[in-house]
């Protein structure tokens, strides 16, 4: 094909989309609505697993250490543990350290249950609170931990807690959030697909006439099929383009309601750090189907 005639189908797009113009906007429509509730979902899953993956990586593991163990014994197996692959970082909390912390976090309570606790007096042991790499190793990363009071004869670690139980219920809970989450939108996708492309049939049967005549007069398929090509991308990419502009209009309004009241504890995630992945995905699908449904229709009215 020559440019020469890439410009004219071009053009021909273009008129079509304007000349039929309640057909054009019955699509457009037809997209916009599709696309928009597609979109809900997948800002929705996205949310939803950045939830998840928050509660993912506040697991982490307390070694707490026997009373006995002197500073080059903590240091030692220290490095011990912060030399193991799956973990990613080790911090030491001395007991002074824990027992604020813990007065911290009890706050005016604390007065009377902890009185009489200080310096000389803190029965609270020494701690090493350790980060994984991947969150489901947290369990095995316990169990090596643990072991290490093998190499020991000093025994040195007195117990080690990250959770047991409640940790593998919650890597449930957050695998199945994910795994509907998936199934949902690509359920919607699969739906918005047909469901826009049964529209686009309905305005390319409106022309059938005008698409035999050209095929009596002579016009190869591929003359004919181009500027309806050209035709649906471009349904696709307006109808695409609208239902991003009400997302973002929505989702900032959304934002800025959720992040104005301390009473909702919800973090949202900026519509910046996700723009690309959704406006990406809508504008993709949009031309997509409008491509799909024009040529897949059109086919039928090629042989005359």
């Amino acid at each position: 094909m020559s440019f020469k005639t890439f410009l004219r189908h071009l053009r021909e797009g273009f008129k079509s989309v304007f000349r039929n113009g309640w057909m054009s906007i019955a699509s457009i429509t037809s997209i916009v609505v599709s696309l928009f509730v597609l979109g809900v979902f997948i800002l929705l899953v996205l949310n939803v697993n950045a939830v998840a993956d928050e509660a993912d990586s506040q697991v982490q593991i307390n070694v707490h250490l026997a009373l006995n163990v002197d500073q080059k014994l903590r240091e030692t197996l220290q490095t011990e543990i912060g030399n193991m692959p799956e973990v990613s970082k080790i911090t030491f909390i001395s007991k002074d350290q824990g027992l604020k912390d813990l007065r911290a976090d009890m706050g005016e309570d604390a007065a009377e249950l902890l009185e009489g606790f200080d310096e000389d007096n803190n029965p609270l042991p020494d701690t090493l609170k350790v980060e994984v790499v991947e969150p489901t190793t947290v369990a095995f990363v316990a169990e090596k931990i643990e072991a290490l009071n093998k190499t020991h004869t000093d025994q040195p670690i007195y117990k080690v807690k990250y959770g047991k139980g409640s940790i593998e219920t919650l890597f449930k809970i957050t695998r199945a959030v994910r795994n509907i989450g998936f199934i949902f939108v690509a359920g919607l996708g699969l739906m918005s697909m047909f469901l826009i492309s049964n529209t686009i049939r309905v305005t390319i049967l409106a022309r059938r006439k005008e698409i035999g005549i050209m095929k009596l007069v002579g016009a190869t398929n591929y003359f004919i099929r181009w500027p309806f090509f050209i035709e649906g991308a471009l349904i696709g990419l307006i109808g695409s383009l609208i239902t991003s502009v009400v997302l973002y209009v929505g989702y900032s309004m959304l934002e800025s309601t959720v992040q104005g009241d301390p009473m909702l504890q919800l973090q949202l995630i900026p519509f910046d750090s996700i723009w690309v992945l959704v406006v990406g995905v809508l504008v993709g699908l949009g031309v997509l189907i409008g491509v799909w449904g024009s040529t897949v229709s059109i086919r039928r009215f090629l042989k005359v």
